[in-house]
């Protein structure tokens, strides 16, 4: 059963947010305790989501139990990242979303059937869950890029400007995610292409649509960043609409498909 690793996971990744809140805050806590307190989350996450997709019908990858992987996939690369670069207040909003998204594995909302998968459509599924992972990311290094922009220019130094890095380190980080997310998603269109036989079925028609628009209007900041030097603003905008429209790719075809029809 994955319910117990999941509770314990949802506390885990609800304490490690509220820490992270209360040094925003300018409470002093060791940033080891919040991180050790993140680990487990992501660990006992892991242990439940393994859990849940195993099916001895095959793997269960629906609605629910996707998001749930996405979610893992978040706070372990956040968790991960913050050993290298000082991005800890995203603890503050992807490990709720995990926790959120492990949530509702609980009440078995999905169907419990497993399936099948071949190697190819399980590598390309692994890859775009990758693809979406970290451009959720980005829109989260994009929201907080934001709020760090918005501070400095009304000359706010408290709170969560000064426990962020230069404005300039948070750009190119967010560059670098959406640079390596880009990667993927084009990786990702590859192997559906190789996978299935009409990406433009019925059945994909949207989420092809939807993925192509997304790769589209990344490609194209990354070409304004680089020939007109676009920054802040744009960058955040072009960021978060990608993910908008990636999101309704993979979670607007989903909810439609298994949870409406």
């Amino acid at each position: 059963m994955h319910i117990l690793p999941a509770i314990f996971a949802i506390i885990c990744y609800l304490i490690a947010a509220v820490l992270q809140w209360q040094v925003v805050g300018g409470r002093s806590i060791n940033s080891t305790i919040i991180r050790l307190i993140g680990l487990l989350a992501v660990i006992s996450h892991g242990f439940s989501a393994y859990l849940d997709l195993h099916r001895p019908s095959g793997i269960h990858l629906e609605f629910f139990s996707a998001g749930s992987l996405i979610g893992w996939l978040v706070a372990a690369l956040v968790l991960l990242s913050s050993l290298r670069q000082k991005i800890d207040n995203l603890y503050i909003g992807i490990f709720p979303l995990a926790a959120f998204a492990l949530f509702f594995t609980l009440f078995g909302l999905d169907s419990q059937q497993g399936k099948h998968y071949d190697t190819g459509l399980v590598i390309h599924i692994l890859i775009s869950i990758l693809a979406y992972s970290i451009f959720t990311l980005a829109a989260f290094q994009a929201v907080l890029l934001a709020k760090q922009e918005y501070q400095l220019k009304h000359h706010i130094t408290k709170g969560l400007l000064r426990s962020l890095p230069p404005l300039q380190t948070m750009e190119a980080l967010l560059f670098e995610m959406i640079w390596t997310g880009l990667i993927l998603l084009t990786l990702s269109l590859i192997s559906g292409v190789i996978v299935f036989d009409d990406l433009f079925a019925q059945h994909l028609v949207h989420k092809t649509v939807l993925s192509i628009l997304a790769w589209l209007l990344y490609a194209t900041l990354l070409i304004g960043r680089h020939l007109l030097g676009w920054r802040s603003h744009r960058a955040i905008r072009w960021t978060v609409g990608g993910f908008i429209v990636l999101m309704l790719s993979f979670f607007g075809s989903k909810f439609v498909v298994e949870l409406l029809l």
